[in-house]
């Protein structure tokens, strides 16, 4: 016997006992099948590209040209700072002067005290020109012609 409220019956009726409760569905995969998204195709054998893509030729884009340009770009650089090198670094001095060479002082020595500005190697090999050296050493009280700046370092003439 059921009673009938608001219209709808009331718990105690052999229909609500017998209502299924929903399981869940369990997806059963193949053996050898790992898990994968569900956005992701299933990998079936067999079935993958057609075989007229893969004979096409693929076009591939020439990598050669740009090689090249960056080759001389770089070959371009670098001869333009050997060019301008020569330029940056002040010339030997013209206006020569004659010294005395003090004790311990060697070619080098005269070279940045009298032209400090200027390349010492270029100084050193216009010292030799100038005065006929061979070799390095000096002797001490040697007088030698000197290319000189305005203004050299710590000399008073």
């Amino acid at each position: 016997m059921a009673v009938l409220l608001d219209g709808n019956r009331t718990a105690g009726t052999s229909e609500e006992r017998h209502v299924r409760q929903p399981v869940p569905v369990r997806v059963r995969r193949p053996a050898g099948e790992t898990r994968r998204p569900p956005t992701r195709a299933r990998v079936v054998a067999g079935r993958g590209r057609p075989a007229g893509a893969a004979c096409a030729p693929r076009r591939v884009a020439p990598r050669w040209p740009w090689l090249v340009a960056v080759a001389v770009a770089v070959g371009l650089f670098v001869t333009g700072l050997g060019v301008f090198a020569g330029q940056l670094t002040p010339p030997v001095p013209t206006r020569t002067a004659t010294v005395t060479v003090g004790e311990g002082q060697s070619l080098w020595d005269v070279a940045h005290q009298y032209a400090p500005d200027a390349d010492a190697n270029a100084v050193v090999a216009r010292i030799r020109q100038l005065n006929n050296l061979g070799g390095d050493a000096v002797v001490p009280g040697l007088p030698l012609t000197v290319p000189v700046d305005a203004a050299p370092l710590g000399a008073s003439r």
